[in-house]
């Protein structure tokens, strides 16, 4: 009696990835490396065709097939720039240097080259997805809101960090007020919990859009009154 190998199925789909299940293992994030030089990533969308868009890059995100990817805050998750999906069906432009005004689609050399040579030095071993792998800070100044009555009203707090578990997903950690013994709350305190788990939690928003809800901005708060329809 012969055995092989169970046929894949090409038609399961990875609900993180969107990839089929068979090579999602492919698209999972290995390593991340914080963006300090203010690079950013420019998109446009359907109610403004004409207009480029940009937000801060949070960091460069290598996959286990080698690819590195910018990654920014966007919605409810931390996402790959190219794979953004705007509700007004907004689409990835680029990568844009603000400080040379240059735009490209690829990964700056020195990001990937420094994500490679880390990912060969460190060499974790895992047992569970659920391990972590790394944790970097927030540079961005992204929020997260969170609220427990259909945005009747809004909390919103500040993200300290970010966690890349062994499964490659990628969680942003705020902190828990009532547990914070030392400050500032730093990236691997105690008192941080994941954002996405939470059953009050739904977007992230980086600081200038934050700032804008804070103050009770008619703008944004029309924004917030969209997405909370969604």
């Amino acid at each position: 009696m012969s055995t092989s190998e169970p046929a894949t199925n090409n038609n399961v789909i990875d609900f993180f990835t969107g990839q089929p299940y068979a090579s999602s293992k492919t698209y999972r994030f290995i390593r991340l490396a914080p963006e300090l030089d203010g690079l950013e990533m420019l998109y446009t969308n359907d109610a403004h065709k004409q207009k480029l868009f940009s937000v801060k890059i949070l960091c460069w995100g290598l996959r286990e097939d080698g690819e590195v990817v910018g990654m920014i805050p966007w919605l409810d998750r931390l996402t790959p720039c190219p794979e953004i999906k705007d509700p007004l069906n907004g689409e990835w432009e680029g990568y844009y240097d603000p400080g040379s005004e240059e735009i490209f689609h690829e990964a700056p050399i020195h990001k990937s080259l420094e994500l490679e040579t880390a990912v060969d030095y460190y060499d974790y071993a895992c047992e569970h997805e659920t391990d972590v792998i790394q944790e970097i800070p927030d540079v961005i100044g992204t929020h997260a809101v969170f609220s427990g009555d259909k945005f009747e009203t809004l909390v919103l707090k500040s993200v300290i960090s970010w966690r890349l578990l062994h499964g490659g997903q990628i969680l942003g950690l705020v902190a828990d007020d009532d547990k914070v013994i030392d400050t500032p709350v730093l990236p691997g305190d105690a008192a941080l919990y994941a954002t996405e788990p939470h059953p009050e939690f739904h977007y992230y928003f980086q600081h200038n859009i934050a700032n804008k809800i804070k103050a009770g901005d008619p703008e944004a708060l029309a924004a917030i009154s969209a997405l909370a329809k969604r």
